[in-house]
């Protein structure tokens, strides 16, 4: 039509809340323990509990959402937010992150949230959820290092396994040295696979049970004593002088009997591999009034050796699975790298505490707190 004028309308986006409505909604959002946003139609943040602010920075509110949160998939979440607003007829979610956000200023690892709002909660705008999700991340590398540690400490014997078996079929078949050689070599990898198994089978009942107090009693100068008789013939063998300072006559305590035993078995067994060279073991049971990190009365076992010692920058990771000092050495030793996690882990069954101190050339000392009550 002559003279007439088209314009093409702009949405009109939802208006800001109203002093009352902010502050009802500020109050809201202060009781929630997670982080949580409140972002206008503007794109611009309205209100930011304590947590938001500690996340994302104390100057957040007022400013462009897509300012703090610039990762592609958080950044489509809110797009789509913002189309709803724009266009009811489009998806109002609610939308979540499948990709984290890591906070800058920390460690932890957040799942980000979105869900529209409703003008008639005093509040046309995204409602944005940070939810904590930092030991489901740790659980989950936790889970694929140990199946990559598994399976690397399995392949190596089987690897070595299936070629002696192809050479004794093949080019060693008739040569009766090299058979017995090969054979003897099989036999060790197998064993040590066998270790393994049931250092992985002991580890899984232990953590099982790790949350079950023990129901008995347990006299752990006995344990020491069953202990130093079942390593007596390695003891022996390697020529080391080993000296046992128990206290036959001391109270029994709540404990594990079998546990405790694998527990010491496995703390003289490393002296006697690893700290063998220095020619003398002492292990000292002593009762203390007090013990950091202990109510009551404690019970403390050292054992200690007098050999190359350990560098302390490896101490800290001494009682995850799998770590090494020195991995070749370990293995040829016919270790598995699971005995220390092992008795960490029943140690803290028993509501116990595992230190170890060492430094190189100084030999290395390992102390376990038991409470006495």
């Amino acid at each position: 039509m002559e003279g007439a004028e088209f314009t093409q309308e702009r949405p009109q986006l939802p208006p800001a809340p109203s002093g009352a409505d902010r502050a009802r909604l500020a109050a809201l959002l202060a009781a929630l323990p997670e982080p949580v946003l409140l972002i206008g139609a503007d794109r611009r943040i309205e209100l930011a509990n304590a947590p938001a602010r500690e996340l994302l920075g104390p100057s957040v509110e007022g400013a462009p959402a897509l300012a703090h949160i610039r990762q592609p998939e958080p950044v489509a979440m809110l797009e789509a937010g913002f189309r709803h607003l724009s266009d009811p007829a489009a998806p109002a979610g609610p939308f979540e992150a499948r990709k984290v956000v890591t906070s800058a200023t920390s460690e932890t690892t957040y799942r980000m949230s979105v869900a529209t709002l409703d003008p008639a909660v005093g509040f046309a705008g995204l409602l944005v959820c940070f939810r904590d999700i930092s030991h489901i991340e740790e659980a989950e590398q936790q889970r694929r290092d140990f199946v990559a540690n598994v399976s690397h400490e399995m392949r190596s014997p089987l690897t070595v396994l299936a070629g002696f078996i192809e050479t004794l079929r093949g080019s060693a078949r008739d040569d009766a040295t090299a058979r017995e050689n090969f054979l003897e070599i099989m036999e060790r990898e197998a064993q040590r696979m066998t270790r393994l198994v049931s250092d992985l089978l002991s580890l899984s009942k232990v953590e099982a049970a790790e949350r079950m107090r023990p129901r008995t009693t347990v006299s752990v100068s006995e344990v020491l004593r069953a202990t130093y008789a079942a390593l007596r013939p390695q003891i022996e063998q390697a020529g080391i002088d080993v000296e046992l300072r128990d206290l036959p006559d001391t109270p029994e305590i709540p404990g594990d009997r079998d546990q405790l035993v694998q527990v010491f078995h496995n703390l003289v067994e490393n002296a006697l591999r690893y700290g063998g060279s220095g020619g003398r073991i002492v292990i000292e049971m002593v009762l203390v009034d007090s013990a950091p990190g202990l109510a009551g009365p404690a019970m403390r076992i050292t054992v200690t050796d007098f050999g190359d010692g350990i560098d302390p920058i490896h101490l800290p990771r001494l009682t995850e699975r799998f770590y090494r000092v020195d991995g070749h050495r370990s293995r040829a030793m016919g270790g598995t790298g699971l005995g220390l996690a092992i008795v960490k882990h029943i140690i803290n069954r028993h509501r116990g505490r595992l230190s170890i101190r060492s430094a190189r050339g100084e030999g290395t000392t390992v102390c376990v707190l038991l409470p006495r009550q």
